[in-house]
């Protein structure tokens, strides 16, 4: 009996051991490292003017009420010329039409046309509209597109009443992340887009360490949040994340007689 007791007991023994398992992790139970700000380490103020600092001076702008530009902003298109824009494939001064109101329109089958200055991190302020008289549809309707850096494009299109694959709908970066909401005012009226881009980070090796970011504004409403741009935007294929440096505004003549125009373009370097 004794020796039947002890083989029941190495036997329970045993079976117990291969059940036993290891609890699943729960993700949020998992140890993360916690944000510690160094300036607020120490001895606690115990007076008001103890977490105030004058030092160094906000710079003074000014407003931009109704997308005028302010005192620190470099206008890239006033209406007044072209001058500063050229030609994406060879360089020579861009050919678009002038317009009598101030504004530009694509010159179709021209090409892209492009900023001579390179930028990095700006802020952004632009205006375009599709043609009043609807031709075409799908992506073939008032179609353009604002590239940043010359690499990662922000769709413009006359989505009114005019469905198409959402993360190439106005307001989209192109092919990767679609708008949070459909904001354009009535084909042939001006849209705004008031975009803050950043740009991505590379190693010394080329390798991509920090992902660009793009916020838009469409018409007042935001339509990208801090959205990751995850690379180029082609047509055809996967981003691509080629290392480069600052780069120029590009806008885009889509070929297909689109004739979407742009005026009130300003940045603001960051």
């Amino acid at each position: 009996m004794k020796y039947l007791h002890l083989v029941t007991l190495l036997s329970f023994t045993v079976v117990s051991c291969q059940h036993k398992e290891t609890p699943p992790t729960n993700p949020t139970t998992e140890k993360t490292e916690v944000i510690v700000h160094d300036e607020y380490a120490g001895e606690e103020p115990t007076e008001p003017e103890g977490t105030e600092y004058y030092e160094p001076k906000v710079p003074v702008t000014g407003p931009a009420l109704n997308g005028k530009a302010p005192k620190d902003a470099t206008v890239l298109f006033d209406g007044s010329s072209l001058e500063g824009w050229v030609h994406s494939k060879d360089s020579t001064a861009a050919k678009w039409h002038l317009n009598d109101d101030g504004s530009m329109t694509v010159a179709d089958k021209t090409g892209n046309i492009q900023t001579e200055r390179v930028f990095g991190d700006i802020q952004l302020h632009i205006e375009w509209k599709s043609p009043a008289d609807v031709q075409r549809d799908g992506q073939n309707r008032g179609n353009s597109g604002i590239f940043l850096n010359g690499l990662y494009e922000v769709q413009v299109l006359d989505n009114n009443d005019n469905d198409t694959y959402v993360n190439g709908q106005v307001g989209s970066i192109y092919k990767q992340t679609p708008p949070l909401a459909m904001a354009s005012v009535a084909s042939g009226e001006w849209n705004t887009y008031d975009i803050i881009y950043h740009a991505p980070e590379f190693n010394a090796e080329g390798g991509k360490i920090k992902s660009g970011t793009l916020t838009v504004l469409h018409n007042g409403v935001l339509v990208q949040d801090h959205t990751e741009i995850k690379g180029t935007t082609p047509y055809i294929g996967w981003p691509k994340n080629p290392a480069h440096g600052k780069g120029p505004l590009l806008l885009q003549d889509h070929g297909d007689n689109s004739r979407v125009s742009y005026r009130n373009i300003w940045v603001r370097e960051l």
